[in-house]
């Protein structure tokens, strides 16, 4: 495996996803950077707890904790001029006339891909991380296979450099999500994704749940939540 090849570049917001993600990419990669983005998101506490758990890993994990290269966060404030969802803006959350929730936030991940692959350049990194999927998700078009897989073409291309997008969870549900966690770094990392990440749409830390924080009744809780149930009964 070559050095470039070795290396690749995570998108980590500090939710459970991406945590898990990032623990995937540490396992199969030998150096791993993460990347941020700050675009005015209503549970911008993610910003802070992604730290929490960027210092809380290698103390927990010595070996991943080698493999772990530089931080980066990146302003994507744009997203929030844009227009008003339910994301960005202290609305409501309820399906809009397209059938969307209003949580989705139109071009965010074509944008953190676009801007991830220029710093994946800039790096020289060729794989790309991300915590995107199909199975248990509001049904944002910007996190189906097929537009991620469009994506890689089009970085691949605008980069004149062969760039790769993965997505371990594209196919796996939230209780699979769990189980991954497990299988990669068993009860140890659970519990830094159940203390260390957020994933609450309403950025509300004040109860601890078994599944971790959260309002409890926001579409991310509920997911959460039940994914939680399904597999702990299927242990």
């Amino acid at each position: 495996m070559s050095e470039r090849d070795g290396a690749a570049l995570v998108l980590f917001s500090g939710g459970q996803d991406s945590a898990t993600c990032l623990a995937w990419a540490l396992n199969h990669y030998e150096r791993v950077e993460t990347l941020g983005f700050d675009y005015g998101q209503r549970h911008r506490v993610e910003l802070d707890v992604r730290l929490d758990f960027l210092r809380a890993l290698p103390i927990a994990f010595p070996e991943w904790g080698r493999r772990l290269g530089e931080d980066h966060r990146l302003d994507a404030g744009v997203l929030g001029q844009l227009g008003a969802t339910a994301m960005t803006d202290d609305i409501a959350i309820e399906i809009t006339e397209a059938g969307l929730p209003n949580t989705f936030v139109p071009g965010r991940n074509l944008l953190f891909f676009t801007l991830a692959g220029a710093l994946a350049y800039r790096r020289g990194l060729r794989n790309i991380i991300g915590g995107m999927c199909e199975t248990d998700y509001s049904g944002y078009p910007d996190c189906r296979d097929d537009t991620l897989k469009a994506q890689q073409v089009a970085l691949s291309l605008g980069l004149d450099r062969s760039m790769v997008i993965h997505t371990p969870l594209m196919w796996t549900d939230k209780a699979g999500t769990f189980a991954l966690a497990e299988e990669l770094g068993g009860a140890s990392l659970l519990d830094l994704i159940l203390e260390h990440t957020h994933t609450c749409y309403l950025g509300d830390r004040s109860t601890r749940h078994e599944w971790g924080y959260g309002c409890g009744t926001c579409p991310a809780c509920e997911l959460r939540a039940e994914g939680w149930r399904r597999y702990q009964a299927a242990k």
